[in-house]
């Protein structure tokens, strides 16, 4: 009969595991210092009174409870989401549309304009407030100055609080260019063969976009509105340099992030800004599982 020799199971050395450990502890140590850390401790801080100077007294939930009977609360909670419900779309169509002509065959020198559109989110995010803030301007400003021109009369974009969002929602097609030129390599990604096959079966331009390009870009779509949403949220940058001055923050101006920046940074609140950023996140983390959860139906994958 034959004799089977049964060796015994190779002992593990525990030597790859601590050189991995090792060489990957810096992300490790950033990830607990500054994200897991922090995180632990915004959440307990949102169920203190913490004034930053004072130690922390416990709470319970009075932060969150006190938030929801603000006034000014769901004043910006209004103005957030009526910003984004307007942004988010407003960015995509603009976005979109464009990469589509640069990306199409018959322009002419597509990278100059890909970098003359893609150029101003460079710009540091004050530094484009502050230009903002002069285009906009009533008297001086340059929008209002072309308008002036043309025999027309420019609105007071920044002191009527009709023309807060409308300025905003302008202010916003300025940092479209990251996602311009996403769109545009994703187009160019698409097989050649779908657009021939359209041209033969007598497909215009626009019904070729609709039926061709944005079912094969929809992945990258999903990811574009995924951030842009996240962004939208915590917009404050603009709506700060804007609308905040000396005689206080404009009601049709104010938004989510600059009244946790107040809570914070102005009326000592800190437990209660942490309460507003725990309540942002929930929120943010519940739109993005929607839009996964409707991508089953709506975004096309392709297969390897």
């Amino acid at each position: 009969m034959p004799t089977f020799v049964y060796d015994d199971p190779p002992v593990r050395s525990s030597r790859p595991i601590a050189a991995g450990l090792l060489w990957s502890s810096p992300w490790i140590v950033g990830l607990c210092a500054f994200l897991l850390i922090p995180l632990v401790l915004s959440f307990w801080y949102s169920l203190t009174d913490y004034p930053l100077l004072k130690p922390a007294v416990f709470i319970g939930l009075d932060n969150y409870t006190s938030l929801l009977q603000d006034e000014r609360f769901w004043r910006v909670v209004r103005n957030t989401t009526i910003y984004s419900l307007f942004a988010i779309p407003l960015c995509t169509v603009v976005s979109l549309v464009l990469a589509a002509m640069l990306a199409s065959p018959g322009v002419k020198w597509p990278r100059l304009w890909t970098a003359l559109i893609f150029m101003p989110t460079l710009v540091p995010m004050m530094a484009a407030a502050m230009i903002w803030l002069w285009l906009l301007n009533a008297r001086y400003g340059a929008i209002n100055v072309i308008f002036g021109t043309l025999g027309v009369v420019g609105p007071n974009w920044l002191e009527d609080a009709a023309w807060a969002l409308p300025s905003i929602l302008l202010t916003s097609v300025w940092g479209i260019g990251q996602m311009m030129v996403v769109y545009i390599a994703a187009i160019n990604e698409v097989p050649r063969s779908l657009y021939e096959a359209a041209r033969i079966d007598g497909m215009s331009a626009p019904r070729r976009l609709w039926h061709v390009t944005l079912p094969m870009i929809s992945p990258t779509i999903l990811f574009n509105v995924i951030t842009l949403t996240i962004g939208s949220f915590q917009t404050f940058v603009m709506p700060y340099v804007l609308f905040r001055n000396e005689r206080g923050q404009k009601a049709a101006g104010d938004f989510y992030n600059l009244y946790l920046y107040d809570n914070a940074f102005v009326y000592q609140k800190f437990g209660a800004a942490c309460a507003m950023a725990w309540m942002q996140l929930l929120v943010v983390l519940a739109l993005t599982g929607l839009m996964l959860l409707a991508s089953k139906k709506l975004v096309h994958y392709r297969g390897a």
